[in-house]
């Protein structure tokens, strides 16, 4: 991988958040306050994002992107990471799961539309994800229990109920690596690992932006076997552009996003 080539990648394409998370990974630098205030200002009252700019309704979607984001400029904590995680555990369903509002049915894509079962899979691995790295950025060690203890176990029980024998998933191939984070952090570890055995036969269908989208989340978490993320991290050398980009599955517009994914993938 030319590490440099998407340093220079970012540099250029990239707008001031997307530099500032560049500058974090890099060097660990904060982000200057403006950069945390342009992310907080688009937060709704409840603490959720919405899904677009002119939204007002919290889309659980969108606040997983932002909480990663956050992570980008310097960890999962302050008070928007404290008012978004708080709106993400009290917006699960009662059976543990996660759903858009009903609302966001016709702007919804295919992954977050409300009471498609796939999109359920996926919102739930998801969410459930981001509230356990928020664990284990407060505790590394699990020294203390966790603030949303109850809320993690009932999102890893209805994933567990999902999974086929086989390990694989009734959802789309991102839940994947989100599945593995939330259930090893809640130590179902052998469901876990079956999931990461199933991402690692699907590794050769990927696209760039899946390779690194799962190794960012695995290591975010520090799982997956060594020969996991050095097939992916090979994947990825094969795929980046001469530019030192990355394309990403959503369009150009995403580019510099995906590039910085795949830095933090192999940082």
């Amino acid at each position: 991988m030319d590490i440099d080539g998407a340093i220079r990648y970012v540099i250029a394409q990239g707008d001031p958040v997307e530099r500032a998370r560049l500058s974090f990974l890099r060097t660990g630098a904060p982000p200057p306050p403006h950069i945390i205030e342009r992310i907080g200002a688009g937060q709704t009252a409840s603490g959720g994002w919405p899904a677009s700019g002119d939204g007002t309704v919290p889309s659980v979607d969108a606040t997983c992107f932002r909480l990663g984001e956050l992570d980008d400029l310097g960890g999962l904590h302050g008070p928007e990471v404290e008012r978004a995680l708080a709106w993400l555990a009290t917006a699960q369903r009662a059976d543990g799961t996660w759903q858009e509002d009903e609302s966001l049915a016709g702007e919804a894509p295919e992954w977050a539309r409300p009471g498609d079962p796939e999109a359920t899979l996926y919102l739930t691995a998801m969410a459930g994800f981001w509230l356990t790295v928020a664990e284990v950025e407060t505790h590394p060690h699990y020294e203390a229990p966790a603030r949303h203890a109850s809320v993690l176990n009932a999102a890893a029980r209805w994933t567990v109920s999902q999974l086929r024998p086989d390990g694989t998933w009734p959802s789309f191939l991102a839940a994947g690596w989100h599945l593995a984070g939330l259930l090893h952090g809640e130590q179902f570890f052998y469901e876990s690992a079956r999931v990461q055995l199933v991402l690692g036969d699907r590794l050769g269908d990927m696209s760039p932006a899946d390779v690194a989208a799962m190794a960012a989340a695995l290591r975010r978490l520090n799982l997956g076997d060594d020969w996991l993320l050095q097939s992916a991290r090979k994947r990825l050398a094969e795929t980046q552009r001469t530019d030192g980009g990355w394309d990403s599955d959503e369009g150009p517009i995403f580019d510099v996003h995906t590039t910085l994914i795949a830095i933090r993938a192999c940082r």
